[in-house]
């Protein structure tokens, strides 16, 4: 599903919701979502699940085109941790809850 085809659903979900005023309340969402992960903060949506900042440590790794040692810097990454009702949707138990 692409981010407009995300748009189209909403817009559909929700009656009387324009395609453009739906599109302003997905980006309010995400932008929401991204402050706060970036400002350290975990964001959690009960039955959805979780948005957090993790970080990946330097480490040593291989080109496999060469077989050089190189090394890779220390990152900031974003975690999610999936909510039990998002499980369930994926595994096929929707209606258990």
């Amino acid at each position: 599903m692409t981010k407009s085809e995300l748009i189209d659903a909403i817009a559909a979900g929700v009656e009387g919701l324009s395609k453009a005023k739906a599109e302003h309340a997905l980006n309010a969402t995400l932008n929401a979502i991204m402050d706060a992960v970036a400002k350290g903060d975990t964001l959690t949506l009960v039955g959805f699940g979780a948005f957090s900042k993790g970080e990946r440590a330097e480490r040593t790794a291989r080109n496999p085109r060469t077989g050089e040692e190189i090394t890779v810097q220390a990152a900031k990454t974003v975690k999610f941790k999936a909510g039990q009702r998002f499980k369930d949707a994926v595994n096929g138990d929707a209606g258990a809850k």
